[in-house]
């Protein structure tokens, strides 16, 4: 993979980014593994989005669409997620070719490391 910017939005190369992420290193908040999955549905990699989808809400497969382009993402909220809490939100804005999906997210921490639990389609 070649040295660019992370599909996340945030300035750093992805091997710097959300690539250390899906490499095996742990989101240290929830916006950074919010971020992370975001750029694993744009890698394609659903390895990493079942591995940080909470075992409880966890599907048993993903088929993602081959044809969705995703084109942007756009933090607009977080609450707790940090090292201090167990939980927390992000509420963010993705930008695919033809539309957007709006979308709070709730996160929880499974044995110390944080993880997707499900989601409310904002708009």
């Amino acid at each position: 993979m070649t040295t660019r910017s992370c599909p996340c939005g945030l300035p750093e190369a992805y091997e710097r980014c959300c690539g250390r992420f899906h490499a095996g290193a742990a989101a240290p908040t929830a916006e950074a593994l919010m971020r992370s999955r975001y750029s694993a549905f744009v890698q394609g990699d659903t390895g990493y989005l079942l591995r940080t989808w909470h075992p409880r809400t966890r599907p048993e497969r993903l088929d993602p669409d081959p044809g969705m382009r995703w084109r942007g993402l756009e933090v607009l909220e977080t609450t707790g997620g940090s090292a201090f809490h167990s939980t927390g939100t992000v509420t963010f804005r993705a930008s695919y070719r033809g539309g957007a999906l709006h979308e709070r997210s709730r996160f929880e921490r499974v044995d110390g490391a944080w993880v997707y639990v499900d989601g409310d389609f904002l708009d």
